[in-house]
């Protein structure tokens, strides 16, 4: 009996041994072979590749599409799970080169809708045949390219003509230098060509300062009454020669801050555009008052109008919607775009109503100055100064230490 008892034991231990050992080869190999907490180093690389503002393509040596993010193809990289052929051809010579090459990977033909016009792709070799293909929207660069080639011309279009002219009418003057009368006809053209190149330049500066379209760092209380009464006094002499009167609704009391000089230059365009378009004898109105926190200055008038696919460019410098009747005026086609930049600079901006032959309505909206806290109101909302509400009073309603008034 002692015989097989003790094998029993034996066997016994031998099996307890193995089953704890098992258990102890468990538990250290469980702390190695665990899933980690967090993201691991491909996931968070996949996250980078999926989110980046930049087209990302992974080719294999076939030119396949092996990995690629959703900005690909909104930039035309990839569609249907196929690249760009210009972007397939390059990265054929990457891999034999191994050097990494730019390409062009512009849309070939026009798409509907605001997509991108220019974008610029590089190629690299990843090594093992395989290639990356990183493409970025530059249209935006390229359209303030093209936009700053297209002010170069127009300023210097702009400025030849004046000079030109006024050299042409200096050697009439000479050529005439016996004759009274027409020195004195020269000499009027001489003198309305010289300040239509002094407006140009002064516009010119003022632009060139507005053109960041950031808030004005100094902003003070401007009473819009007395903006409305400065440019309607600059407009005084064009309303005489054009025979055209502007009403005015009454005085608002309406308060904003930013700069005052900005604004009276601002409205005086407005103003000036609106005589410049219109016909001898037809109404022009302006109106104040304020919607949604925003003074609004509206000038009205029954000109020519302007169409609905012009009405966005009109705030483009140097762009006239009628270029005899501008040219006929003096204008620089440089005054909505200041206005345009004047309002931005105050947090606000202009709009547009117009339409052909019925007239045009430009807004002008700046924020409303909104009234300090008043302890007397004790607690009341503020109003916005100038408008005809005032701070809610007693009187009106408002909780008294004896209960409702």
């Amino acid at each position: 009996m002692a015989a097989p008892v003790c094998l029993a034991l034996s066997f016994g231990t031998l099996l307890i041994g193995l089953f704890v050992g098992f258990l102890l080869g468990r538990s250290r190999t469980g702390g190695t072979g665990r899933a980690p907490d967090g993201p691991t180093v491909a996931d968070l690389v996949q996250r980078i590749i999926q989110s980046t503002h930049t087209g990302v393509v992974v080719l294999n040596r076939f030119g396949d599409v092996v990995i690629h993010n959703p900005r690909a193809e909104e930039l035309g990289l990839v569609r249907n799970n196929r690249v760009d052929d210009r972007a397939r051809k390059a990265a054929e010579v990457v891999v034999e080169t191994g050097d990494p090459i730019e390409v062009d990977l512009s849309p070939l033909e026009s798409r509907v809708g605001r997509t991108p016009e220019a974008v610029l792709g590089e190629v690299r070799p990843l090594g093992d045949g395989f290639t990356a293909v990183d493409a970025d929207d530059q249209s935006e660069a390229v359209r303030l390219e093209a936009t700053r080639r297209d002010f170069v011309a127009n300023v210097s279009h702009e400025l030849k003509t004046p000079v030109g002219a006024m050299a042409l009418l200096a050697e009439a003057v000479l050529d005439a230098a016996d004759d009274p009368v027409e020195v004195r006809r020269f000499t009027t053209k001489i003198l309305n060509e010289g300040n239509r190149l002094g407006t140009l330049v002064t516009e010119l500066i003022a632009l060139s300062r507005l053109q960041g379209a950031e808030r004005l760092p100094e902003m003070h209380t401007v009473e819009v009454d007395a903006v409305l009464r400065e440019a309607m006094g600059r407009a005084r002499l064009v309303m005489e020669s054009t025979g055209i009167d502007v009403t005015t609704d009454d005085d608002s009391g309406l308060l904003v801050q930013g700069d005052r000089t900005l604004l009276v230059t601002a409205l005086s365009n407005l103003l000036q555009n609106a005589l410049a378009y219109s016909s001898a004898g037809s109404p022009v109105s302006v109106s104040r008052s304020v919607a949604d926190g925003f003074v609004e200055i509206a000038v009205t008038d029954r000109g020519i109008g302007i169409p609905e696919d012009e009405q966005q460019r009109v705030f483009e410098r140097f762009y006239r919607v009628d270029r005899a009747r501008s040219r006929a005026t003096g204008g620089t086609g440089l005054g909505l775009a200041i206005v345009k930049h004047v309002a931005a600079n105050h947090g606000g901006e202009v709009r547009l109503w117009s339409k052909p032959g019925l007239g045009s309505t430009f807004t002008l909206r700046v924020p409303a100055q909104a009234e300090p806290r008043d302890q007397t109101t004790n607690g009341a909302e503020p109003t916005l100064v100038g408008g005809r509400a005032t701070a809610p009073s007693k009187s009106d309603g408002a909780a008294t230490d004896g209960g409702m008034a």
